[in-house]
């Protein structure tokens, strides 16, 4: 998952503290200024989602304006798992 982290720049994980992503730790990509791709860390898996936010500093802080789960489990090896994220990040 490291690789898919690297090449998508997401950012470092750190702490949820909103109540969102139920305290887990989470990390984001920007796809522009209010809308952001998220993944979940939770336990060894990772959720991830698509969410608005009136800017990054808001997340993991307030809750989304809005959040869409978009791939439970992600698996980097699966090719609709991949596809999630390309359609919002290639």
């Amino acid at each position: 998952m490291d690789n898919v982290f690297k090449y998508y720049e997401f950012s470092d994980f750190f702490m949820d503290t909103s109540g969102m992503f139920f305290n887990n730790e989470i990390s984001y990509s920007s796809l522009n200024d209010t809308h952001f791709l998220i993944f979940e860390k939770k336990e060894a898996t990772y959720n991830l989602y698509v969410s608005k936010y009136n800017n990054n500093k808001e997340i993991g802080v307030h809750p989304a304006i809005i959040l869409e789960l978009l791939v439970t489990d992600y698996d980097k090896g699966n090719p609709a798992h991949r596809i999630a994220i390309k359609q919002y990040l290639d």
